[in-house]
C-alpha cells in the first residue's frame, strides 16, 4: 500500500465525532460486481481487509442487513487488541455495538452474532414484524421498533443517536445501502475496486432502491499494487 498505516489512518480520521455521519464500505470488482461466488470475500485482499479493520475500529455502531449477516457468516462483533486499545485511548467504548435491519427477523437468540457479542446488539425491525420473535431475540439483543411496515432509516440513524451511537459504518448490504443513498443518509462510501473482472450475473453494491442519483465528490484515491482503494463523500 503506497501510504503507511498512520498515513492511512489520518486519510480516514473522523473530525468531528459529535456530529452523526454515516460512512459505508463496499468492494466491488471492475465490472461492477459486489461478490464473487455469492460473497464478497471472493473480492478482498490483505489491502482492503486493512481499511476494513480500521474504519470498524473507528466507529460505534456497525449496521448490517440480516440477510448479509447471513450470506457471509458474521460472527459477533469483537475487535483484536490493539484496536481496542486505540479506541480506549481515543476516549471510545472498548468495542462498537453490532446493529442489524431485519424486516422478517431471520435470527435466532443463539447465533454468535448476539449470543457471544461483547456488547449488546441492536436488532432494528418495524411494527408488523413477529410480535413472538421480538421477544425472543430480545433474550440477547436490543429490538428496536422504527417504522410501521418497513424500517424507517431516519428512525433508525435517531435511535443511534438517541444512544449516543454516532459515528455509523454500514457493510451492506445492497438493500440496506440502496434504502440509504435513497433517504439521503449516506455522508462517505468508501469503496475498493478490487483488481478482476466478474463477468456472470452478481448484483451491484446497491439493489431494491428507487432511481436517486447522489452527487459525490472524491476525498482519496489510494493505490495498493493494482487495488484502488477510494473514498467519496456526499456532496451536499
Amino acid at each position: 500500500m503506497q501510504c503507511s498505516d498512520e498515513a492511512l489512518l489520518a486519510h480516514y480520521a473522523i473530525a468531528e465525532r459529535t456530529v452523526q455521519r454515516v460512512r459505508a464500505n463496499f468492494i466491488s470488482s471492475i465490472d461492477g460486481a459486489a461478490t464473487h461466488e455469492g460473497r464478497t470475500r471472493g473480492l478482498n485482499n490483505a489491502d482492503d481487509k486493512k481499511v476494513f479493520d480500521m474504519l470498524r475500529m473507528m466507529c460505534d455502531a456497525l449496521l448490517v442487513g440480516a440477510g448479509t449477516l447471513r450470506k457471509e457468516g458474521y460472527e459477533e462483533l469483537r475487535l483484536e487488541d490493539s484496536a481496542v486499545a486505540w479506541r480506549l485511548e481515543h476516549g471510545l467504548a472498548a468495542q462498537p455495538t453490532l446493529a442489524i435491519v431485519s424486516g422478517r427477523l431471520g435470527l435466532t437468540p443463539e447465533m454468535p452474532a448476539l449470543a457471544q457479542a461483547p456488547t449488546r446488539a441492536i436488532v432494528f425491525t418495524h411494527g408488523q414484524s413477529s410480535l413472538e420473535q421480538r421477544q425472543r431475540l430480545s433474550r440477547t439483543a436490543d429490538v428496536v421498533i422504527c417504522g410501521e411496515s418497513v424500517v424507517d432509516p431516519h428512525v433508525m440513524l435517531a435511535a443511534l443517536a438517541k444512544r449516543a451511537l454516532l459515528q455509523v459504518l454500514c457493510e451492506g448490504g445492497p438493500h440496506l445501502l440502496g434504502t440509504l443513498i435513497e433517504a439521503d443518509c449516506i455522508d462517505e462510501l468508501c469503496l475498493t475496486l478490487s483488481p478482476v473482472v466478474e463477468n456472470g450475473d452478481a448484483g451491484r453494491i446497491t439493489a431494491g432502491a428507487a432511481l436517486t442519483p447522489r452527487p459525490m465528490r472524491l476525498r482519496h484515491a489510494i493505490t495498493a499494487g493494482d487495488t484502488l482503494i477510494l473514498r467519496y463523500e456526499r456532496a451536499r
